[in-house]
C-alpha cells in the first residue's frame, strides 16, 4: 500500500451544532464526500480518524487531545497497514477537488501541506516529529515534520478551509458547486 487517507473526525463539531460529518452536502454527507475524494486521488485505504462512519476507522487514542493526538494515531494505523505516505484530510472540507490536492500528492517527501492551512497535509507515515505530542498545534507538527508548503489559488482557498460553523457552511454552498 503507498498511499492511505486519514479524515479527522474527531472533533465535537461544537460550533457547527451538529456532527459535520452527517451534514448533507449536495446528496451525500460530508463524511462520504470526503472519503470519495480520498479513493478518487488514489488512496488505497481511506480511515476516518476519531469516529466510526461504516468503514475503515482509527479510534482517537486520546479524544479531546486535540488534532495532533488523532493524527498520530491515524499514522500508527498507517504504518501499521504498511503505507509509504498519508493524505489528511478534515472532515469539514466536503468540497474539496482532487485538483485541490495535486500539488500535495506530487511533492517529494517528506510532504507538503499549504500555507495558512495545516489540513489537508500529504507526508510520508515516518515523518511525525519524534516528540510530537496530543495537544500541539498542527501548524508546530508541519514545521518540526519539515513540509514543504505551498501557496494556494484563491479560487480554492475557500474549499480549502472547509466549514466550522453554519454561516461559513452557507458560504461555501453558495461559492461552489457541490454535485
Amino acid at each position: 500500500m503507498t498511499l492511505i487517507a486519514l479524515i479527522l473526525t474527531g472533533g465535537q463539531s461544537a460550533r457547527m451544532g451538529r456532527d459535520k460529518a452527517l451534514i448533507d452536502w449536495g446528496g451525500r454527507s460530508a463524511i462520504e464526500r470526503v472519503a470519495a475524494l480520498g479513493r478518487a486521488v488514489g488512496a488505497d485505504s481511506v480511515l476516518s480518524v476519531g469516529r466510526d462512519y461504516g468503514f475503515g476507522f482509527v479510534s482517537d487514542p486520546r479524544p479531546e487531545a486535540g488534532p495532533v493526538g488523532g493524527l498520530l494515531g491515524g499514522l500508527a494505523e498507517a504504518r501499521r497497514r504498511g503505507a509509504a505516505r498519508a493524505l489528511i484530510l478534515a472532515v469539514d472540507a466536503p468540497t474539496l477537488r482532487a485538483d485541490d490536492l495535486a500539488p500535495l500528492l506530487a511533492a517529494p517527501a517528506p510532504g507538503a501541506t499549504f500555507e495558512g492551512l495545516p489540513v489537508p497535509m500529504v507526508l510520508s507515515v515516518d515523518a511525525a516529529p519524534s516528540d510530537a505530542a496530543d495537544g500541539w498545534p498542527l501548524r508546530r507538527f508541519v514545521e518540526r515534520a519539515g513540509l514543504a508548503v505551498l501557496p494556494t489559488s484563491l479560487g480554492a482557498l475557500m474549499r480549502l478551509r472547509g466549514a466550522n460553523t453554519p454561516q461559513e457552511m452557507a458560504d461555501l454552498l453558495a461559492a461552489t458547486d457541490t454535485a
